[in-house]
Order: structure tokens, then C-alpha cells, then sequence
């Protein structure tokens, strides 16, 4: 199961989605893409500051001093990953921190 985690400041990512073998996993590459696209879209059309780390099974995002652009684009990011919590519910889980307010 793959397991995302999200404070206001930071995403998690964690684990394998165990939906199909690897490489034909299509849970874990719509996580893969909505993640990379997440680094790369915070890094060019932010000013945002951001530490990340990845790892086959494992992503880790810190975002110093978050602002409206970042906001709007880890909104965007949860919005995908929720899409496909509702598809695939058995194999990947959501846990938002309270400060996010959603």
C-alpha cells in the first residue's frame, strides 16, 4: 500500500501499491507522475525554496515558507492523489495533518 502524508510544509510518500508487477503498476505510476510533476512544477513556476528526496518507495518534500502558488499546486496534488484514492482505495491512503484545514 502506498501511504501519503501531508503537514503544511511537507509531503510523505511511502510504500508500493502492490496493484500489479512492477512496471506494469498503475497506481504507483499515477503517484510516480503526480509527484514528479509536483517537485518540478514547485521548483519552476515557484519561488518556492525545496528540499526533496526519491527513492524507489519513498519521496520526501519539505517546502520552506510555503506561499499561494505552492499552496494551490500541493492543492492540485491532492486533488489527483484523491482521485485515485477513490479508484483504488485498497492500495493507496491519504493522512492530511490537521493545520492543512481541509
Amino acid at each position: 500500500m502506498i501511504t501519503v502524508s501531508m503537514t503544511a510544509n511537507t509531503i510523505k510518500v511511502r510504500g508500493h501499491a502492490g496493484y500489479a508487477p512492477q512496471g506494469q503498476d498503475i497506481v504507483c505510476a499515477g503517484v510516480t507522475a503526480l509527484t514528479q510533476t509536483l517537485v518540478e512544477s514547485l521548483e519552476t513556476l515557484t519561488s518556492n525554496e525545496i528540499k526533496y528526496d526519491m527513492s524507489p518507495g519513498r519521496v520526501d518534500i519539505e517546502i520552506m515558507n510555503p506561499d499561494e502558488d505552492a499552496q494551490l499546486l500541493t492543492d492540485s496534488f491532492l486533488v489527483g492523489i484523491e482521485m485515485i484514492v477513490d479508484e483504488f482505495p485498497e492500495h493507496i491512503r491519504v493522512e492530511i495533518s490537521n493545520d492543512l484545514g481541509l
